[in-house]
């Protein structure tokens, strides 16, 4: 087998384990049931991937490295802090509204019984999407004369959750409530009496 050949083998079996996630919620996939979704044997999987769980940890990675490019784009393109943070929980919600089956391991249903360090990768990519929202927060008193009425962490926690809380009601409702339903409404909600001025 070529290279490019191994590539969409590996890219084939990612993409029905997704289509898997959302086609079975709260249902526990198996190799054996994997495998014949993908039209190859077992041991045919186990060569692309040691484990389920390195297929789990490469999902996650594309997760990572879609949002967190286009994360490093909306800050090199938008300048003030409110449309930047807008702008990334947007990409985050539109993203999980485009990829269901993958929005599972997000919330972490789809991890259950699977490796721990499956769940710590989870939590750490949430935390550097917490973390960049408040580098946003510190920078708009330097760059704008605007602070949180409350403690950046308090702030980018709050902003944080409110995203949280839309991808899991996504989940729950078996991928009927979607993500950005309502959003455009509610972030001027949000940002009412978000900021004030720091009177520099």
């Amino acid at each position: 087998m070529t290279q490019a050949q191994k590539i969409s083998r590996r890219q084939q079996i990612l993409e029905a384990l997704a289509h898997m996630l959302e086609a079975s919620p709260g249902a526990r996939i198996t190799t054996a049931a994997l495998a014949k979704q993908v039209g190859v044997s077992e041991a045919a999987l186990y060569r692309h991937f040691p484990s389920k769980s390195k297929m789990f940890e490469a999902l996650i990675e594309f997760i990572e490295e879609t949002i967190f490019s286009r994360v490093k784009i909306i800050m090199e393109e938008t300048s003030s802090a409110e449309s930047r943070c807008e702008s990334i929980l947007s990409l985050l919600l539109a993203f999980t509204e485009r990829n269901p089956g993958i929005t599972r391991i997000l919330t972490g249903d789809a991890l259950t019984g699977e490796n721990e360090k499956l769940h710590s990768r989870v939590i750490q990519f949430f935390d550097r999407l917490e973390t960049q929202l408040k580098q946003i927060l510190r920078e708009a008193e330097m760059r704008e004369g605007l602070r949180p009425t409350v403690t950046i962490n308090t702030a980018a926690n709050l902003l944080m959750s409110v995203a949280d809380g839309r991808i899991n009601q996504y989940v729950r409702s078996n991928f009927k409530r979607k993500p950005t339903e309502y959003w455009a409404d509610q972030w001027p909600l949000i940002m009412q009496g978000f900021f004030k001025q720091t009177g520099r």
